[in-house]
């Protein structure tokens, strides 16, 4: 008999279905008596024992389904030791709630706030199992997460939409890709639609130079610019401020403009009298059925994940390494971040064909 928990936390994303239902075909394949149990709404419910176990049935069709049967919510890890409202010890709770059930292992999916509550469950002394999930693809570790890619078909096909309207006008188009802190998304989205200007946090960007880059593409013939820019983009001059002073820069931004793209719309503006449009698709790069690369990625480190379990193995997280699925200790990656650095062979082959990153 093995008994396993399954929990979904932090934002959702296309894939996160089909990487339980990978877990679970490749558990039930593999040996006759197997309870699985859902906790419902992330690390909530492991908290307040809000589960249900789960039978075969609930992973029958779910491969293309986005979003999490589970649910998902948001739980801060620097809040996991602060006691709740009611002064329960969050971090016991959830121990207590997973020996109730005599759990053999829990597996955990989410992104990088997820894994360090994972990790920090594991130096409590509970077998662990982490699975890479976010469209940012910000994991160390990991080469690719689930929910990347389906994240970049959604983000790029937006972007493709606008080449039209932006042709058919002459202007300058902004469009708004999901990021605060790294810009694969709008790297791999900006490269896959053409876009002219790409704007990524790990890059600040000078203004000038992206309005030098506008102004080139108008002598050569070409009346209209397409900006993909990161929702945490940020320039020269407030890359350079210290924490305080930028966090109460922002705070003055937040009032003068809706996000970073407004701001770079209107400094642009400024500059060059142009009219500027600006689309922000937001949470639908989130949305719909994951991508068929995802399906696979998610069936496969689904699927380690139960070798790991078979195997009497935790403590890890799955990833994907040179193409191939590996077990790497959470210990060693859980609150590291994979950012894009400005010598990535992307940036490199990127500026080769005439795109501009603004600095």
């Amino acid at each position: 008999m093995k008994r396993i928990g399954l929990l979904t936390s932090g934002g959702d994303c296309q894939a996160l279905n089909a990487t339980m239902r990978g877990v679970v075909k490749g558990l039930s394949h593999n040996i006759d008596d197997l309870e699985v149990y859902g906790f419902m709404n992330g690390y909530k419910g492991l908290i307040y024992g809000d589960y249900r176990m789960l039978t075969a049935k609930d992973f029958s069709g779910i491969l293309t389904r986005g979003g999490t049967i589970l649910g998902t919510s948001r739980q801060p890890f620097k809040l996991m030791r602060t006691p709740d409202a009611n002064g329960l010890d969050k971090v016991e709770a959830m121990k207590q709630n997973y020996h109730k059930l005599n759990l053999d292992c829990l597996v955990i999916l989410g992104g990088n706030g997820t894994q360090k509550t994972a990790n920090l469950l594991r130096e409590e002394g509970l077998n662990i199992i982490h699975l890479p999930k976010t469209i940012d693809n910000d994991i160390w570790g990991t080469d690719m997460t689930f929910g990347f890619y389906s994240a970049v078909n959604i983000a790029t096909e937006a972007i493709d939409c606008i080449h039209t309207t932006a042709s058919s006008h002459n202007r300058v188009f902004i469009v708004e890709v999901m990021g605060h802190k790294v810009g694969w998304l709008t790297l791999y989205a900006g490269i896959a639609s053409g876009a002219d200007v790409i704007l990524i946090p790990e890059i600040p960007y000078d203004i000038d130079k992206v309005v030098e880059a506008i102004e080139r593409r108008k002598r050569n013939g070409s009346g209209f610019t397409i900006l993909a820019v990161a929702e945490g983009a940020i320039s020269k001059e407030d890359a350079q401020l210290g924490k305080k002073e930028l966090k109460k820069k922002m705070e003055e931004d937040k009032k003068l403009y809706p996000s970073v793209s407004y701001k770079v719309a209107k400094e642009i503006e400024d500059r060059t009298g142009m009219e500027i449009r600006v689309t922000v698709p937001g949470h639908t790069q989130r949305g719909g059925s994951p991508c068929p690369y995802d399906r696979v990625l998610s069936t496969r480190l689904g699927s380690a994940a139960a070798k790991l379990i078979l195997n009497d193995e935790y403590g890890y997280m799955v990833g994907l390494v040179n193409g191939k699925t590996k077990k790497v200790p959470l210990e060693e990656c859980a609150g590291k971040l994979k950012v894009v650095t400005p010598d990535a062979q992307e940036i490199k082959d990127a500026k080769r064909i005439g795109i501009s990153f603004g600095d």
